[in-house]
C-alpha cells in the first residue's frame, strides 16, 4: 500500500532540510574550519534550529563528517559514472583527469573541506563508515582503463590505479589549495580563465605522458 501523501511530503521535508543544514554546514566547516565551526550560526543561516540539527545528526561532529561524506560522494558518483569503456585508453584516461579537473574547480569548499581534513590527520574520516569503502567503485573504472591501456601494449604496468588518482588528484588539489600563496610568491594566478583550457590540457598530457613512457 502506498504511504499516505501527508507522510510522503514530510519525508520529502524531511530531505530538504537535512540538504539544506549539509549545505550550510559544508560551507560553514569549509570557511573556518572543524573548530572554528559554530552550530548556532548553521542554525541560523537555515530554515532550522540547534536542536533539530542534533535531532538530524546527533552534534557537531556527526554534522562534520555528514559534510564530508556528501562532499566525496559527489566526485565519487561522477567518476563512478564516468562513461568510457568505448574509448581509446588515453582518451579515456584525459576524460577522467578532466572531470577531475572540472569538479575540483567547481567545488573550492571540497578542497578546503579536504585540508581541513588533512589538518586534523583524518580523524573524522576515518571514523566513517561510508567513507571507506566509497572510492573503491571510482578505482575499479581507472583500473578497467589502464588494464585496456597494458594490453593494447600502451600503458606501462608499473603503476596501478591509485598511483594515477594521486597524480591527478594532486595537481587538481594544488591549483586550488594553494592558489593564494602561488600567486603571492609568483604572481600567477592558478585560476585565470585565460589559463584554464591550458592547464586542463597539461593535466591530461602529463598523466598520458607518463602512462606512455
Amino acid at each position: 500500500m502506498a504511504a499516505p501523501s501527508s507522510e510522503v511530503e514530510r519525508q520529502r521535508d524531511k530531505e530538504r532540510t537535512r540538504a539544506e543544514i549539509l549545505a550550510v554546514a559544508t560551507r560553514e566547516f569549509a570557511d573556518k574550519g572543524y573548530a572554528g565551526a559554530r552550530v548556532d550560526e548553521i542554525a541560523a543561516r537555515t530554515s532550522t534550529t540547534k536542536r533539530m540539527i542534533y535531532y538530524y545528526f546527533g552534534g557537531k561532529e556527526q554534522l562534520y563528517v555528514a559534510a564530508l561524506e556528501r562532499a566525496y560522494a559527489t566526485i565519487r558518483a561522477l567518476e563512478q559514472d564516468l562513461d568510457v569503456d568505448h574509448l581509446e585508453p588515453e582518451d579515456a584516461i584525459r576524460q577522467l583527469a578532466e572531470l577531475t579537473f572540472d569538479h575540483h574547480e567547481a567545488n573550492p569548499d571540497f578542497i578546503r573541506l579536504v585540508s581541513i581534513e588533512n589538518i586534523h590527520h583524518g580523524e573524522h574520516i576515518a571514523r566513517s563508515e561510508a567513507l571507506s569503502g566509497m572510492a573503491n567503485p571510482a578505482l575499479d573504472v581507472l583500473t578497467r582503463i589502464l588494464d585496456r591501456g597494458r594490453e593494447a601494449g600502451r600503458f606501462r604496468d608499473d603503476v596501478d590505479a591509485l598511483d594515477v588518482h594521486m597524480v591527478i588528484s594532486s595537481f587538481c588539489v594544488f591549483r586550488l589549495a594553494n592558489r593564494h600563496t602561488f600567486s603571492a610568491i609568483f604572481g600567477r594566478d592558478m585560476l585565470d580563465p585565460a589559463r584554464r583550457a591550458h592547464y586542463r590540457l597539461m593535466l591530461g598530457d602529463l598523466v598520458i605522458e607518463y602512462l606512455t613512457a
